[in-house]
């Protein structure tokens, strides 16, 4: 058995505990998804669009992990190589593999995650995870895209996206951030005088 075959045995071994009922054997195998690296990204994306809860919960924790293992300091290998694996899964079928794809991007991705980040400020379901997921990337790339996705937008969306590009410093007119607008009619009156 060479490597490559040991290792596919391996990671096939690790998604058969991950959709395991038993969280004796799910649980250790969630936590210690980090040791599988960007191999396991794909087919973790794969059930974390399970319909058991669980089982995608299970999923989604693994890939969290795998995630924020690859970010830390000195693992710039790994974490291009997650970056890669994750923004694969932004053309995913379901829409909660993309959203939380996105999340996961946020804390990875550079500038090269940008650019398939903002095409899903187009998808309905997923625009508002990319407009934040875009607002944690540093840089002007993030800024631009957001800038560009603005001039785009259906009508009621360019208020959220207005509202991220002033928070990137930009100015942007005729937009007013809606958490200042008044939600319903209000009337108020006056009591009676005190005797």
């Amino acid at each position: 058995m060479n490597a490559n075959t040991s290792a596919a045995s391996s990671l096939a071994e690790f998604i058969s505990r991950i959709r395991s009922p038993d969280d004796s054997i799910s649980g250790p195998a969630w936590q210690g998804a980090q040791s599988y690296g960007a191999a396991a990204i794909r087919p973790l994306a794969d059930i974390m669009g399970d319909g058991d809860f669980e089982v995608a919960r299970n999923a989604k924790r693994a890939l969290y992990r795998i995630t924020r293992h690859a970010g830390r300091p000195g693992a710039a290998d790994e974490a291009r190589a997650a970056e890669s694996a994750l923004i694969t899964a932004l053309r995913h079928e379901r829409a909660t593999v993309r959203r939380e794809a996105l999340w996961m991007l946020s804390e990875i991705g550079g500038d090269r995650a940008v650019r398939p980040m903002a095409a899903l400020l187009t998808d309905e379901a997923a625009r508002e995870d990319a407009r934040a997921a875009l607002m944690r990337l540093p840089g002007n790339r993030a800024t631009a895209a957001l800038r560009a996705a603005f001039r785009a937008a259906p009508e009621p969306f360019k208020y959220a996206l207005a509202d991220a590009l002033r928070k990137r410093g930009a100015q942007v007119e005729g937009y007013p951030s809606q958490k200042l607008a008044p939600s319903r009619q209000t009337t108020v009156r006056a009591l009676a005088p005190a005797h």
